[in-house]
């Protein structure tokens, strides 16, 4: 049960999702990105209850890159918008 080279093709024209994690990992970033523009910083957990679902999301990216557990592109992409690793240098 394996998709032909055509249908995959087609598939990627059109902007097929591979990888839910991924697209879903992407949403959170870009709604970190919009965040960021607003205040100036990647803080959501200081706006209250309004940022709590992005605020839960930027503590999990800091304790799997404090693990070692988070993906090398992950953390390239949070570096380029300036993203601090440990909250309390911003304090």
């Amino acid at each position: 049960n394996t998709l032909n080279s055509d249908r995959i093709q087609r598939l990627n024209s059109i902007g097929f999702a591979w990888d839910p994690r991924e697209v879903s990992w992407n949403g959170s970033f870009y709604q970190l990105c919009a965040f960021k523009t607003q205040h100036g910083h990647c803080n959501a957990s200081q706006h209250g209850p309004r940022y709590k679902s992005l605020s839960r999301w930027v503590s999990r990216q800091r304790m799997l890159y404090k693990r070692n557990a988070l993906n090398s592109n992950y953390i390239q992409k949070m570096n380029s918008i300036g993203f601090v690793w440990d909250h309390r240098e911003n304090v």
